[in-house]
């Protein structure tokens, strides 16, 4: 394994520091709550090892939102990244092939990479509004190909596949043998019909998501995959085991009271997404500087500076940052141009979103060449 640190890590806002920022549009989320909000009473939990699966309680409740699902179907990891990696290491060598639909996180990418295998890159394009290609992806797959890799709602463009859709991707692995890696962390965050979870669509298909993102609890690192296939399960487990044995107790205690209150929490997020939401659209729509492909799920955004715009992009996120103490997700952190940007509108309240925004828009006329 030949481990690079990834741009999206090494920039992370905890990285640089939170109180370096004054305007924080660049989390993919909606707002970090606290320990306080669940009211939780914890003296009582048995620090031991935990159910190797994760606990029984968590996966019953994981497997309740897809139809036909049982905990056996469910292994609880670190965060979606566990997941990840997990899935990764088990099924790659260097002899393999994956093909990936990018822009994608980071280490959908960065794992395979170090691991060594070959990776086929399906971009989607700005021009053709993000759309998800089919034709490509199939054209991509080779005799040694072990899974595709896509994200919806994606990440970080926030645009939506249909179920008709979804379902020809899962057809499209059935007939070439071979496996679909679906990142569904953002899956609850959809504007229109929810997406089936992904796995219950086929044995060959293995879903991916967390309580990092959706819940706002990224601090507990609970995530699970979801397989119907016991003998991937059993392998994902042996690799659970290796990396870590089992949970914390703690952490998937918490999330099973999290997840508990399901309904709740989805009636907050929705609130303030859609408020968020009116906000960035109604900015974007007055910032000539400024183009978007039109978000239809998620938290996140993908705006570019506009193709007509001339302006020094490093410049640009130079004084962005530093002048304004504005930050957002930079094109590199997901292999494009920087004049690209994520802006993560869920994570700031909403006085922090209008100065974030005022700020790229400052910044922006800071920029222009000549």
């Amino acid at each position: 394994m030949n481990y690079v640190r990834m741009p999206i890590e090494l920039e992370s806002p905890e990285q640089l520091g939170y109180d370096t920022i004054r305007y924080n549009l660049s989390e993919s989320s909606v707002a970090d709550r606290r320990l306080g909000d669940l009211n939780l009473k914890l003296d009582d939990i048995l620090l031991c090892y935990g159910d190797h699966r994760g606990s029984p309680d968590l996966r019953n409740l994981i497997a309740a939102s897809g139809d036909g699902l049982s905990a056996d179907d469910v292994l609880v990891t670190a965060g979606a990244a566990g997941a990840l990696f997990i899935i990764a290491t088990s099924m790659l060598d260097r002899s393999d092939h994956i093909v990936v639909v990018r822009p994608n996180y980071a280490t959908n990418i960065e794992t395979p990479r170090a691991i060594g295998c070959r990776i086929s890159l399906i971009d989607l394009e700005f021009e053709n509004g993000f759309r998800l290609d089919l034709p490509k992806i199939e054209a991509a797959i080779e005799p040694g190909t072990k899974y595709v890799s896509v994200t919806y709602p994606h990440n970080p463009t926030g645009v939506m596949i249909s179920e008709e859709e979804l379902r020809a991707l899962a057809d499209l692995v059935e007939r070439k043998g071979i496996h679909l890696l679906f990142d569904e962390t953002y899956r609850e965050m959809s504007f229109g019909p929810v997406l089936p979870v992904a796995a219950t669509l086929s044995k060959r298909v293995i879903s991916v998501s967390s309580l990092s993102k959706t819940y706002g609890i990224p601090g507990i690192r609970t995530g699970w995959l979801i397989s119907r296939d016991p003998e991937l399960m059993e392998l994902f487990l042996a690799a659970r085991e290796q990396i870590g044995i089992s949970g914390s107790t703690v952490d998937e205690y918490i999330a099973y009271v999290a997840l508990s209150r399901r309904e709740e929490w989805l009636r907050f997020n929705n609130a303030r997404i859609a408020s968020a939401f009116a906000i960035v659209k109604e900015w974007i729509a007055s910032e000539p500087l400024v183009e978007w492909i039109e978000p239809s799920g998620g938290c996140v955004c993908f705006p570019r500076i506009a193709s007509s715009a001339n302006i020094d992009v490093a410049g640009f996120h130079r004084r962005l940052y530093h002048d304004h103490g504005a930050y957002v997700g930079r094109g590199r952190w997901f292999e494009q141009d920087d004049r690209h940007f994520r802006i993560g509108y869920a994570w700031p309240d909403e006085d922090e979103l209008r100065g974030g925004l005022a700020a790229i828009s400052a910044a922006l006329r800071e920029s222009i060449k000549g």
